[in-house]
């Protein structure tokens, strides 16, 4: 008999909880934040890279960039600048010291909300020679990447849309037809 009232006793209490976890105002499985008729997006992916021929003298657009004066004058191919069906922005850059010395690169930025970019590839011996093992890299805003980060900041994306300019955007930016107030986003004063 004991036994048989503790159990009725434990029945009751499990019972009352059971109720009374129904009644709670707490939401115990809260809707998920995002609505049902949100899917996931198709996931990036990079198309192909053709490698440009190297660029003619005729055909490089110096830029300057923003900020203290770079031991380097910068140039950008304006005849194989282009933008990729993934939204790549494939470049070719000369950056050419004081002394006459070119360095010469085939590089293509992403205009993701913190800048991305890639080289594909380096002149060596009259020729581009495809650069192996590179991954997509966030572009540094310490000042080491100067000119990746006006290229991305300035020259290549619409500010705050992390989509590419048009073309020919592009091309007025960076001969300097696009004063530095419309290439920042923010309305002039």
């Amino acid at each position: 008999m004991k036994h048989a009232l503790l159990l009725s006793f434990l029945s009751l209490i499990v019972w009352t909880a059971t109720i009374r976890a129904e009644e709670s105002p707490f939401i115990h499985e809260p809707e998920p934040l995002t609505p049902s008729s949100v899917r996931p997006g198709a996931p990036w992916s990079e198309a192909p890279t053709r490698l440009p021929p190297l660029p003619g003298d005729a055909d490089l657009i110096e830029f300057k960039l923003d900020g203290p004066a770079d031991a380097f004058r910068y140039f950008i191919d304006g005849k194989h600048l282009e933008i990729g069906p993934d939204r790549v922005v494939r470049y070719t850059l000369v950056a050419e010291s004081g002394s006459g010395a070119r360095n010469i690169t085939h590089e293509g930025i992403r205009c993701t909300p913190k800048g991305r970019y890639r080289v594909f590839a380096y002149e060596t011996g009259g020729r581009f020679t495809q650069f192996e093992g590179n991954d997509w890299l966030t572009i540094a805003t310490d000042g080491t990447e100067g000119y990746r980060l006006d290229l991305w900041r300035h020259h290549f994306c619409v500010p705050r849309e992390f989509m590419p300019r048009p073309r020919k955007d592009m091309i007025r930016s960076l001969k300097g037809h696009i004063s530095p107030r419309q290439n920042t986003g923010f309305q002039a004063d």
